[in-house]
């Protein structure tokens, strides 16, 4: 199988760079899934797991929006944070799920309903990473 170079970059760090055989991510306008040769592609990413397919094996990371640059040969990805399965404090990720269901829930006029919205995508996406 033909591999590509993926950089996942995020403020803080080089988060991965390596080569990938596939890599899995959800954009504003669905999930793909990218292997080498792909068309040329950028797009926004929204909340969701990444997943880095090596050699038979899948790595699983939280991203939490951001942009990917999809190249022939080479695919960046820009992200917000990116998070391993044991970066991630479960405990913390679950009560920040509830706060924002809560928030969803209690239609008042006072919430911000898209940062609700966000916060509750960015908790499941840590959620599903550690699944």
């Amino acid at each position: 199988m033909k591999t590509f170079m993926l950089l996942v970059n995020t403020p803080d760090r080089v988060f991965f760079h390596e080569e990938a055989d596939m890599v899995e991510l959800a954009t504003t306008e669905g999930e793909i899934g990218v292997y080498a040769d792909h068309i040329p592609l950028t797009a926004v990413l929204v909340p969701s797991v990444l997943k880095i397919h090596q050699n038979g094996v899948v790595k699983k990371a939280a991203i939490h929006g951001g942009i990917v640059e999809i190249l022939k040969d080479k695919v960046t990805v820009l992200a917000e944070i990116a998070e391993w399965p044991e970066e991630i404090d479960v405990n913390r990720a679950d009560e920040a799920r509830v706060r924002a269901e809560r928030r969803l829930a209690s239609r008042d006029s006072n919430t911000d309903v898209g940062r609700a919205q966000m916060a509750l995508k960015r908790s499941m996406a840590r959620l599903n990473t550690v699944e």
